[in-house]
């Protein structure tokens, strides 16, 4: 077996099925190129305080070079003996850089070099994330200036309520992924914090310069606590969180194109490239990419929930349990990422049937509020007229028309105040362009909305930061 470089307590050889069980490489190695930055931020602090001289701090800075360049020629060896991409990479400089490599662990253990790598692989994972939001929010932009025109119905149960804007519809969905970008920025900021100097546990004894590594790594800030900097994984749940709430918000989008794309609402057509077709039916042009986002969405949620049990039963500071957190770190970010990818590429090749969402959002007595409002204008209170709007559409129902069907002396039958002039105000176009109020689906509304949206992103993508 595998000798390890913690062997030295040891007299007995690992069993081999503790190796398989408690080797985690198969997962950290992606961590590799982090594990490195740190490793040489690391030595240069070491030499800068004179713990190794600058010779010193050349030949291990070359070497761990030499390794990353290794590791991406595909050439390196990996060994489950080694445990973790630590033990690899600290294995290998032995190898290669000959016994000086044993002085690059002085004033650090692997509890403070983990939280390192993940804080750096995170904060690369986060920026990369907001990103794809900004260029999915860009995508939401572009197809709701494309469509201002298109009404179609809204709906509160599933039951058709009010016609709105589609691009009022879609700017819902930018104001979700607006609000996943701020969270990924609040996240990132409480990711951007060097535990490197904290060691096992309680610090060390040699004279580190903590705010050396800080500036070598681009960290505004140290983790202020020991105790706490190798055994802290909220940024990793806050991220989880964040990055669940994020795919729910795109399942909930798949639900609707899902049900847009059904024959029995026909509103839309998803593009050839992003369906399938069925083994045994075919006619079938299956949404399986939504509804696989959809799905997908249950595994982030769920390690938000794996992580939130392991941290909770953790007293301080550093256990080995930690060494689950990576699996359903990387996993989200894979998915959520993969996700905001495919719907930025997705959303612009739908073809949206204007014709058959008009036509919906013309029927089921939708502009009844609008006939309550109508009445309300003429000094009827509100509650009254909502009464009568509704025996209105009972007796529309009954004689199977929509209330701007109804003949003029009908409609007077419910109330007299009502007017020819209450054709205008049932009409679809009226109904939607009534709705003047700020963040409504009147049109002069919704412009703003976009022209408001527009200004923000382009800020945005000058400056993501």
């Amino acid at each position: 077996m595998t000798e390890k470089l913690w062997q030295g307590r040891f007299e007995d050889e690992t069993a081999g099925i503790v190796e398989r069980f408690t080797a985690s490489i198969d997962v950290d190695r992606r961590l590799y190129r982090y594990d490195i930055r740190g490793s040489i931020a690391h030595c240069r602090m070491l030499a800068r305080v004179g713990v190794i001289t600058t010779a010193e701090a050349d030949q291990l800075v070359a070497g761990l070079n030499a390794i990353e360049a290794e590791i991406e020629a595909g050439d390196f060896v990996y060994d489950i003996g080694l445990e973790d991409i630590h033990m690899h990479i600290e294995s290998r400089l032995l190898e290669t850089a000959g016994p000086v490599a044993q002085k690059l662990h002085t004033a650090r253990s692997r509890n403070d070099q983990i939280a390192l790598d993940l804080r750096l692989f995170l904060r690369d994972a986060v920026e990369a994330i907001r990103l794809g939001l900004l260029r999915l929010q860009r995508v939401l932009i572009d197809m709701a200036k494309r469509h201002i025109d298109i009404v179609m119905p809204g709906y509160t149960h599933l039951q058709r309520a009010q016609p709105v804007r589609l691009a009022h519809h879609l700017m819902a969905y930018y104001e979700m992924t607006r609000r996943d970008a701020d969270r990924m920025g609040d996240c990132h900021r409480r990711i951007n914090v060097v535990p490197l100097g904290a060691a096992a546990l309680a610090g060390t004894t040699y004279p580190i310069d903590r705010e050396y590594v800080a500036e070598l790594l681009n960290f505004p800030a140290v983790c202020a606590n020991s105790l706490d900097a190798v055994s802290d994984r909220d940024f990793v749940v806050e991220l989880l969180a964040a990055a669940s709430l994020c795919m729910v918000h795109l399942s909930r989008f798949s639900e609707e194109l899902i049900l847009w794309s059904s024959a029995e609402f026909g509103f839309i057509e998803l593009p050839d490239a992003f369906t399938t077709g069925s083994s045994i039916m075919p006619q079938k042009k299956n949404p399986d990419v939504a509804e696989l986002v959809r799905g997908k969405t249950g595994g982030v949620i769920g390690q938000l929930v794996a992580l939130l049990t392991t941290m909770k039963g953790l007293p301080l500071s550093y256990n080995r349990d930690l060494q689950e957190d990576k699996s359903p770190v990387f996993e989200a970010v894979d998915t959520l990422s993969v996700s905001l990818e495919i719907y930025s590429q997705m959303l612009p090749q739908i073809t949206v049937n204007a014709g058959r969402m008009q036509a919906a959002a013309a029927a089921g007595y939708q502009n009844a509020t609008d006939l309550a409002d109508y009445l309300v204008s003429r000094g009827m209170p509100f509650r009254e007229a909502h009464h009568c709007a509704g025996r209105a559409v009972r007796h529309a129902i009954d004689q199977g028309k929509e209330l701007d069907q109804l003949e003029l002396e009908t409609l007077r039958g419910f109330s007299g105040l009502i007017r020819k002039d209450v054709y205008q105000w049932l009409s679809v176009e009226q109904v939607v362009d009534r709705r003047i109020s700020a963040g409504g689906t009147g049109k002069e509304a919704v412009l703003a909305a976009i022209a408001a949206a527009e200004a923000e992103l382009a800020q945005k993508e000058r400056d993501p930061a």
